[in-house]
């Protein structure tokens, strides 16, 4: 699989076969990833991979657990904007629609937002955190080595679904895996795992903004 051919195919699956993920296959995507652009080199990411029992577990404790107070951050601010907020709606409409799920019926909305929390079937899941005195360009840096790890995972056949959602339960998810509160943020979670390529929500098309209106060559 070309890079080109990785990025054209990755997207955000939110149904996934219970197929278990080998621990090479990981293994070798995270070792790879490693290479990641980073600037100044330091490398701030961390991340735990969860799977089996230990991951059943933490989702138990997430369904029976209220979302934390106050949230680990906010990253809702670009709501504020009508264009920014204006894509979120878009591509709301084409998910929920591709469920066959109405605007109006907010208990079946929530019912598939809550999917969140079992990772969409998803049967590994990796979770990202990373010291609290990282800046905004490491925080960069932390998504370009995610974007890293799901391009890879792709190469592999595999897919992926990052999840902010998660964020909900950082404090919560931290206990779980032995990572201190005082030090460290959550940042989100990753579902791995094979696609139902039967899901009509693994299929519906994407928007995306025209090049014209983000990128401006100058010069050539």
């Amino acid at each position: 699989m070309t890079v080109s051919e990785a990025v054209a195919t990755r997207r955000s699956v939110r149904s996934f076969l219970d197929t278990p993920v080998p621990l090479d296959v990981l293994t070798r995507v995270m070792d790879k990833a490693r290479f990641a652009p980073s600037g100044c080199n330091f490398q701030p990411w961390e991340a735990s991979i969860l799977t089996g029992a230990p991951l059943k577990a933490l989702q138990e404790k997430m369904k029976v657990s209220p979302p934390q107070d106050p949230p680990e951050y906010d990253f809702s601010a670009p709501n504020a904007s009508p264009d920014h907020y204006a894509r979120l709606c878009d591509v709301s409409e084409r998910m929920y629609g591709a469920l066959g799920i109405a605007r109006e019926d907010k208990a079946a909305r929530n019912a598939f937002m809550n999917n969140n929390i079992v990772s969409f079937g998803a049967p590994a899941v990796l979770l990202c955190y990373f010291p609290r005195f990282m800046g905004p360009p490491q925080w960069s840096d932390v998504g370009m080595w995610l974007q890293t790890v799901m391009l890879l995972l792709r190469e592999e056949g595999l897919d992926s679904c990052p999840q902010e959602f998660l964020w909900m339960h950082a404090r919560l998810i931290k206990e779980h895996i032995g990572v201190s509160d005082e030090t460290h943020i959550f940042f989100c979670g990753i579902a791995i795992g094979y696609r139902d390529e039967q899901a009509p929500i693994n299929a519906f098309e994407r928007s995306r903004v025209p090049l014209d209106e983000q990128v401006r060559f100058i010069g050539f």
